[in-house]
């Protein structure tokens, strides 16, 4: 799963806090700043596990201020591990 999350989110620790969440989740993957403001987050492992992340990207407890969350279901790549911030 790859979501694009737009709003204030860069500078207020949304890229530790989605690590954190995806951890405890079982998910690998990252979460990257992007140059326009939004914080790329790409996760991989169960569906629910994936689903219970966007729940909580959009849940109103993130750091900042979620505007909107845009996300894309695909197939997972081969090789990821642990969950990095970017």
């Amino acid at each position: 799963m790859t979501a694009w999350v737009h709003g204030r989110v860069q500078g207020v620790g949304f890229r530790w806090w989605t690590r954190a969440q995806a951890l405890e989740l079982g998910l690998t993957g990252t979460a990257t700043n992007l140059a326009d403001g939004r914080v790329e987050v790409v996760a991989q492992g169960p569906a629910e596990s994936c689903r219970e992340l966007l729940a909580r990207l959009r849940g109103g407890s993130t750091p900042g201020s979620v505007g909107t969350v845009v996300e894309r279901f695909g197939a997972a790549r081969d090789g990821v591990t642990g969950f990095h911030e970017r």
